[in-house]
């Protein structure tokens, strides 16, 4: 198509103009259109974004990424009861802290390597150090805690302190 002005084509014209422009492809020009595109980067940021929010560190100082072991939390009338799964970690490689209402739990998942490096197809374990952190809803008896270990299981009872427990009260009649 030539341009009404000086009979050139339409992209000289524009080319001397500065204008940039781009062809029309309805169809992406040969790619095929993903709806999931980029899905994967989204989902990362979110949960980087979500981990750093919540208070529990996507990666160590020297920049290696952690993994976050998974917890079930309940009570009974005596204890709080914090169950976290950590299989194929041996207990030596565990740490159990508590300070002031908040229950640390760090520890690594070593990679025992049975066979060499180039025989892996796919590794999907997770491996490396980890950290999980539960804040604690009410007073314990720190020195009465108790843990234990079992199946890859570590199940820890924390007593309630006594001024929290629930008490009944006697009620007299007038």
């Amino acid at each position: 198509m030539n341009h009404a002005l000086n009979n050139e084509p339409a992209g000289v014209w524009q080319r001397r103009r500065g204008i940039s422009t781009m062809a029309w492809r309805p169809f992406g020009g040969g790619e095929r259109w993903d709806a999931l595109r980029g899905i994967g980067d989204i989902q990362t940021e979110m949960n980087r974004l979500f981990e750093s929010f919540v208070g529990r560190p996507a990666t160590t100082a020297a920049g290696e990424r952690m993994w976050v072991p998974a917890v079930d939390v309940h009570e009974t009338s005596d204890n709080l009861v914090r169950t976290f799964d950590i299989p194929g970690v041996t207990e030596k490689d565990v740490q159990l802290t508590i300070t002031g209402d908040l229950l640390t739990l760090r520890g690594e998942r070593r990679l025992q390597r049975e066979a060499s490096e180039d025989s892996y197809h796919r590794v999907e374990r997770v491996y490396g150090k980890f950290e999980r952190s539960v804040q604690l809803p009410m007073t314990v008896q720190t020195d009465k805690v108790k843990a234990s270990y079992r199946d890859g299981v570590l199940e820890v009872k924390l007593p309630k302190a006594e001024e929290v427990k629930p008490r009944a009260i006697k009620i007299d009649l007038l």
